[in-house]
This record gives C-alpha cells, structure tokens and sequence, in this order.
C-alpha cells in the first residue's frame, strides 16, 4: 500500500545536473561571458558609485601561467566580485611587465651568448618585444580560463609608450627633488649578465669558498708595542681572497680590546676575545705579548691611522680604521677593506677621504697592469680563477697564516643564477636619507596603509629602514633608458629640467625605442648643450632604468592615466617577495613623487609548494599546472582550493589536495541541487514567501542562523581572509544543512499538503538558503554558480542572468535579532549528540529499525530545560526526526529511547496516535489524509 502513496508525495527534482563536467562546460560559459561582455555589464551596473580599485601587480611575460599565478589572479578576482555585489564600481585592469632582465636572457638563451653580444641593440629589442606580446596573450587565455574577469582587452603594458613617459615622468619629480644622483660606489654586479643589480634582484645561497688568515706587516709599531723586537702584524679573514689584490685599509671594532700574540718571534694582533680559539685553529701556543710584566692588551683606538704593507703590492700601505660592523663572534676582530667591493668597507673608506680602487672590469677580470689598481700578477684573470693563485701568492710570500674551505650564503643574480660580485661601479641612484625619503616612506607603512596580514607592515618596514641608497641603473638593452648624456668635449654628464621635458615628450609620441634607433639628441634644441664646458657634442648614454623602477611606476601610468581607475588604489596582492620588489618600488617612488603610498592596503601571499612542502620543480615532478587541471577537472576546483588555503603564508598543492578539493565542491554542489530541486517551478518569492514572524520554529531559526554565517562570511571578505569565508561556509552547508536542517526538513517538504503553510515555511528558508550561497559563493564558485541561476527562480536572482551582477545578500533579519537565538540552537545540537548516541545503541541493539519508531525522553539541566521548551523552541521531534520527545528538568543530560506511541502511517512512514481510515485511505495520520485532500 505504502507504494502507491509515492506519487502523492512532493518527491524533489530539478533540471540541474548531479555532475558538474566542468572541463566541459566551463569553455562554454567563459565564451559566452566574453560574448555578452559580463565584465562590462558588472562595470555598467555600478557605474557612478564609489570605486573600489585593486591594482594589478604585473607578472612577467615570460611563459605559461603557473600555480602561484592562478593563486594570484584568482585572489584577485574574489576580491573583486564580492566588491562589485557590495555595490563597488571594480575596475580591475590586468597588466604585465614586459621589460628587464628577464625577458633579455630568454632571448638570449634563444640566440645563444655570442651571436646575442654581436646583434645590434634596436634588434635585441624588437625580439625582446616579441617574445613579451608572444606570452602576454599566452598567459592571457590562461587567466581567463581561471574565470577572472577584467578588462582583458586592454591591459596595461610596461613597454607601451605612455609607460616610458611616465617613468621618465616620476624620475625628472624625483630629481627635481634632489633624491636622484650620479655615483661610484659599490652595487651587487653580475658579471654573466653584466650589469648592476638592485637587492630585490638578488637570490641568496649556499656557496663553499675559500677562506683564509693573512698576516699584514705593521710599517710601524703600535703604542706600547715599541721595544717588541720583531715585526707586528694585524691577523685580518676573509672568505674572498680574490678582493686582497684592492685591499686600502683594516677595520677593528671600536671600544673592543685588541691583544698581541707572540709566534715565531712576531706580535699578532687579534680580538682579544677570539684569539685563544683562533691560535687553536692555527697549531699555535696562545703566548700573549708581555709589556711590564703583563699581557699586551689595548683598546682598539691604539692602532686607528697606524699603516701596514699592502699584500700585494709592494711600496702600497694600507691604514687600520674603525668601524662598528666588524664581527665578534668569528674570525679574528679584524677584517681588511677593499672599498671597490663592498658596500661597508667602500662607506668607512670614503668617511676617511679615501680614494677608491676598482681593478676588475664588466667581466669580472682584473685589469691588465703592474700598479696597484690593476691586477698586477692575476692581471686578465676572473675573480673565482684568481683565488687559488692569490692563495699560493701569500703562501709564497710567507703571510697565508691557514686556508680552510667554509660553506656560508652568498648572493646570486635572479636570472643567471650565478654569484654575483660587490663592484664599484658608476650608477644612478636614488638617495633613501638625503631629502628623507626613508623617514616618509616609514611613515606611509606604519600610519597610512592597512597591511594582510599585520606583520607584514614590520616586514617592510624593516626592509626600507635598512635598505641602501637604490641603485636604479642597468647595463642592459631592453628597457627605458635613463636619459642622461655625456659631453664628448669634456665628459661631464648632462641631465637638467629641459633634456627630462624633452625625452619625456619623445617617449609619449615615439616610446623608448625612439632612444636607440633615432638620434635624442635632435628633439633637445637648445637644451643640447653642455653646461660645463659649451660643448654640443652630446653622446648618449646607454644605462636603462631598474625593471622595477619599469613595475613601481605603474601607479603613474596606470591609476593616474587612466580614467576608470583612481590614485591611491584600494589595495594591491602579491606574493610576500614583493615586500622588497614591487611594493617597496612603487612606495618609494610615489613617496619620491608624491609624498603618499600608491595604495590603501596590501595584502601579501606566500609561495605554492607541493604536498610535501617543497619548492615546486619540473625535475621533481612536482609541479602543477592549472592549464591541465582547468581540461581535467574544471576552474571551479582551484578556485575552491584557493578559498580553502591561507594564502598569507606558503600553501601546499598536488593532487591529492585537489582531489580532496573536488570532495568539497560536491558537497557544495550536492546542496545547490538540493535546494533547486525543492524550489524550481514549485516557489514564486514574491507570490509564496512567509514573513519571518510566520515561520515555523525550526524555520526561524535557521534564517538566524544563516544571518550569523552570513556575517561571518562578509567579514572573512571585507578583511581579505578567505579561508574563514570558506570554512564558515562548508562547516554550515556540510554539518548543519545537510546533516542536520536540511535531513530534517524532508518530511515537511515530501508530505505536508502543496501550499500549505508548513511546506512554505520551510521553502522560504530554502530561498534564503539558496539566495544566500549563492551570492556567497559566486567570489569563489564563478562558474558553478552561473550554473545554478539557470533553475533558479527568477526572484531569488534578482532577474540577472549571470552570478557577477547580484548584489550581496540581505536576510530578513538583522544579526542583532539572530543573536536573540543565541543558546537554543547550541541546546539543541548539544542534546541531540546525546539523543543520536542513544539512537545508535538501541538501533544496534535491535530495539528498531527507523528513527521514526521511537520516542525520546531526555532529562536537561534546568538553563537549558527553560531555552529547550521557551517562547523560540524548536520541534525536536521534527528536528531529531522520532515520533517524539519528551523533556524533564534534571541534573544530568540523558536519554532514553521507547516505542513509539501509535501506528506507522503508510503515507509518510511517521508514528502517530491519529492513524486510522480516512475517506478511500485505510491507514494514514490525519496530517497525510489533509494533504489528501480527505
């Protein structure tokens, strides 16, 4: 009999598939959002609101898109669209960075080095332009594979003509300021790539070099020291021996005490500190100078200005200084000073008035020569070949004390991988103390701009605290020049107001190419003219600027110049290495030029690494690549996984991750159809939806609890947390929708007569349910919830076809009524963990086969006995899915479980006390023969 009644039931259904087939469906719905121009239509929906502008941080166009970009854009994208339902005006520009080095050492891997060296500039830039639009529309369909939208047709790009000007722009601001000067002094040199190197283009590693002790001979005897009858020596280490040929000074820690070893008839000064351990090293005997009786020990300033035999080159003598970045903790207190290779001993050495030397060239050779300068006996060798030489050289000589080999990080250049070299160089740069360009970008980071996550503002903040001036030159070819040029009479560098006024209206007409293909010189008129010496023999100089001095100016050429975007912008994300990349280069100079930071807030990513936490590699195997995982399981997934993750710090993936993500997105999908199958064709929101105060209990508080989540969720969004948006919302679709309200919820939407009150109660919270996740989920969902709006009744999506124009959810409640059910639902869920347990026992124990046999009797404490059976009480009969429950107020939460009272209906399977024949129905409750019409 029970049979026939399936039919009478209110079973669910709905057109909207069970399986996603998103590698499938996904293309479909990407060309038709290209076709009837969605982002366009998102734009026009908000047009003439506030703006919310998040700038594009622009990757390099130097190949596929990889796992930690569709992070990135994806981040973005969510950003973007929840911001647009806040009723935000979301411009959102993409762009790319298609100068630097980069791109120059693809093109040279491509033509090989020696036909790269003999190619004529204006070519290696016409291929260099090549190889970046070849990989922007590259990069571009993967991007929008992912399901970001923007402004895909006409992004920013770092070699467009009005980028050039606007570098040219913020560089003449900021020299006009004074913060921009010509010098020599020592810069990271990679001598592959042959050119300067800022610190954000340095990659540190492990390097095992040589390391040695050297005695360098006094030409005079320290104070005390006097009656010693044999020579004094400083005891200096170092771990590049191929810097002792350009060594001009020694440096001991100021206030430190200095003591004199004797051995083999010598005084050897050393910290007094390390020298026991340092004459272990050495197989010496730790015999201490004796003056009057006592060990020679002295305060550092004893030996300042004294002078010493340079190791070298004889007739040469250096001087001992002081300075407070010598070591106490390893070698021995002493370090020597080669000013033209490192930045420390170049700022001690220029202190003092000294003149600097520099004998290595482009290349990383010494110069050919006997004079100190030069590279006298390793003259035309690389600084790595020489080392051994310079090694057997003070072995030779007698001054090599002991060689031992160390492993220590090194810096690397960021393309070539190789170690780079500290070389004096001349360079522009950009002065971080002069006009305090350090003190108000400090102050911008601290006081001006919100930082996700917090610590990330110490972060930078450190960096431009201890940052050195900003070398902004490169010795390359692909770039915008910096536009200075050299008289040819007298070799005085020229750049003032009208040679800037002019390059910058060249670059805005021709662009930077017009700098190596045409003669400059013949835009500047009279500004052509040396001011030194009268000349107009203006050769032009070749250096380019800083690729991210190219990326840091985008503010200027982007925000600023375009129309439908704003200066500051809302935020900018990018991966945390931004901190000293383009973060620092767009604060410094927006700070340079405007005195602002370029944006509002920063929000800062870690890496992608694979499962097991390591780096991913093509030869490890590890690498995930979105194209595929897009053709195999869908965007939606990753788009998932990236909601998922805290991306604030490194992330893992692989497909074991994503397999796992796949289980989530069903459980979401599952819901969706769900709450379609009850709701298409069967609820009209503006014909059938109850007012709140008309709910049934259960109802009510569903709808408050939806409101909390959904507070929840709006501001997991607004503070850019997205694995709290995600979290709140699969542990509520996941444990109280579909294990909980939504299971109990069957037997009103399945039995209760069609319009009736109970049924529509329970639809109405579906709607909101579904109007709510909808909109929650379309940031993260793009796809999927496009999907769902098709069998969505009209009402509930606004009459939009497409998720990216709904507006963000508003409940029927406010959070401040939802939070007057605060208890009854915890109650609740807390005494049926109690009842299931005791469910389980009896249904393993035989006692019956369907909940709906039994009733419960429980005993709760009396706080929860009064929130269980108040005013907002629930039918736990109905949300525990049993014939009935029957609550006492005691000490303890118990509960026991009984037969049923009455009979089991045919229709809907239900214990009742009022089964019996009504009209042509022998055995239904009364409830089933009224939706019976009997």
């Amino acid at each position: 009999m029970a049979n026939e009644y399936k039919q009478t039931m209110n079973l669910p259904k709905t057109g909207f598939p069970m399986r996603a087939g998103l590698s499938k469906s996904e293309p479909k719905r990407l060309k038709d959002w290209q076709d009837n121009k969605v982002y366009e239509q998102v734009l026009k929906k908000n047009e003439g609101h506030k703006k919310f502008v998040l700038h594009d941080g622009p990757p390099y166009a130097n190949g596929p898109i990889h796992i930690g970009h569709a992070m990135n854009k994806i981040s973005k994208d969510i950003i973007n669209r929840y911001q647009a339902m806040q009723g935000y005006e979301t411009p959102y520009v993409p762009g790319w960075d298609c100068h630097g080095q980069p791109i120059e050492h693809k093109v040279e891997e491509k033509l090989g080095t020696a036909k790269f060296n003999e190619t004529p500039v204006a070519k290696i830039r016409e291929l260099c332009n090549e190889f970046a639009v070849e990989n922007i529309e590259l990069q571009k369909a993967g991007f929008r594979r992912l399901g970001v939208l923007g402004d895909w047709d006409n992004p920013y790009l770092t070699l467009y003509h009005q980028h050039d000007a606007a570098d040219i722009e913020v560089f003449k601001a900021m020299f006009d300021r004074g913060m921009i000067y010509r010098g020599h002094k020592p810069v990271h040199w990679c001598k592959h790539c042959h050119t300067a190197l800022a610190e954000a283009e340095i990659e540190y590693s492990d390097e095992t070099s040589p390391s040695i002790f050297v005695r360098f001979e006094l030409t005079s005897k320290p104070a005390g020291l006097e009656g010693f009858d044999g020579p004094v020596d400083f005891i200096i280490w170092t771990t590049t021996p191929w810097t002792i040929p350009s060594d001009q000074a020694v440096s001991l820690k100021p206030g430190e005490k200095y003591v004199a070893v004797e051995h083999d008839g010598r005084a050897e000064i050393m910290l007094e500190k390390l020298a026991p351990s340092c004459c272990e090293q050495f197989g010496w005997e730790y015999t201490p100078v004796q003056v009057d009786g006592a060990d020679y020990v002295v305060d550092a300033e004893v030996f300042y200005h004294l002078h010493y035999k340079q190791p070298v080159f004889d007739g040469v003598e250096g001087v001992a200084l002081l300075a407070d970045y010598v070591g106490t903790e390893d070698g021995t207190g002493i370090v020597h000073n080669s000013p033209g290779h490192g930045a420390d001993d170049y700022y001690v050495c220029v202190k003092e008035g000294m003149d600097i030397c520099m004998p290595v060239d482009d290349d990383g050779k010494f110069y050919v020569g006997d004079e100190f300068g030069c590279g006298g006996p390793f003259s035309g060798m690389d600084t790595d070949e020489a080392n051994p030489h310079i090694i057997e050289f003070l072995r030779e000589r007698g001054t090599l004390v002991m060689e031992k080999k160390i492993t220590h990080s090194y810096p690397h250049c960021w393309r070539c991988k190789h170690p780079v070299l500290f070389r004096a160089t001349d360079q522009w740069f950009v002065s971080m103390d002069k006009t305090g360009l350090r003190e108000t970008a400090a102050d911008q980071i601290k006081n001006h701009v919100k930082w996700y996550p917090a610590h990330a503002a110490n972060r930078i903040g450190a960096m431009v605290e201890q940052r050195p001036d900003w070398c902004i030159s490169r010795q390359r070819n692909w770039g915008v020049p910096i536009p200075s040029y050299t008289c040819a009479d007298c070799g005085e560098k020229v750049m003032n107001d009208d040679t800037l006024d002019a390059v910058i209206k060249l670059f805005h007409e021709k662009g930077s190419d017009a700098w190596f293909t045409d003669e400059p010189a013949s835009y500047l008129g009279d500004a052509c003219v040396c001011p030194k010496c009268g000349g107009h023999h203006l050769k032009t100089d070749r250096d380019i600027l800083d690729v991210w001095w190219d990326s840091g100016v985008s503010w200027k050429a982007v925000c600023e110049y375009r129309d439908e975007l704003q200066y500051p912008a809302d935020v900018y994300l990018e991966g945390s290495d931004q901190h000293r990349g383009w973060f620092q280069s767009s604060l410094l100079t927006s700070v340079g030029t405007n005195d602002i930071a370029p944006y509002k807030a920063v929000v800062s990513q870690g890496f992608t690494l694979d499962g097991k936490g390591r780096k991913m590699s093509k030869s490890l195997g590890n690498v995930i690549d979105p194209n595929k995982v897009c053709d195999e399981m869908g965007a939606d997934i990753i788009r998932l996984w990236v909601s998922s993750v805290d991306t604030s710090s490194d992330v893992s993936i692989d497909h074991e991750i994503l397999a796992r993500t796949s289980d989530a997105y069903r459980r979401f999908r599952n819901t969706y159809r769900f709450l379609l199958s009850e709701l298409e064709g069967q609820f009209d929101p503006e014909r059938d939806r109850v007012a709140f105060d008309e709910l049934m209990p259960l109802d009510k508080l569903m709808v408050a609890r939806l409101t909390q989540v959904q507070a929840e969720v709006d501001d997991a969004y607004a503070s850019y947390e997205f694995p709290r948006a995600y979290r709140a919302l699969y542990d509520f679709v996941v444990t109280e929708l579909s294990n909980v309200y939504l299971d109990a919820l069957k037997d009103r939407l399945y039995c209760e007569k069609l319009g009736s009150l109970k049924r529509r109660s329970a639809q109405t919270v579906l709607a909101e349910l579904l109007s709510m996740l909808l909109r929650d989920m379309q940031p993260i969902l793009a796809y999927t919830t496009d999907e769902v709006m098709a069998y969505a009744p009209a009402g509930i999506v606004d009459n939009q076809k497409y998720a990216a124009l709904l507006d963000w959810y508003k409940g029927p409640i406010t959070l401040e009524e939802a939070n007057g059910f605060e208890g009854i639902l915890e109650a609740s869920l807390e005494l049926r963990s109690v009842v299931t347990k005791a469910l389980e026992e009896a249904r393993a124990a035989g006692t019956f086969t369907k909940s709906q046999q039994v009733k419960v009797k429980a005993t709760v404490p009396a706080e929860m006995y009064e929130l269980l059976c108040g005013e907002k009480a629930v039918d736990l009969a109905e949300f525990y899915i049993v014939s009935a429950v029957e609550l006492t107020s005691g000490d303890e939460l118990t509960a026991t479980i009984e037969p049923a009272d009455g009979e089991c209906c045919d229709r809907c399977w239900n214990y009742r006390t009022d089964v019996a024949t009504y009209g042509a129905h022998e055995h239904i409750c009364a409830r089933c023969a009224a939706a019976l019409g009997e």
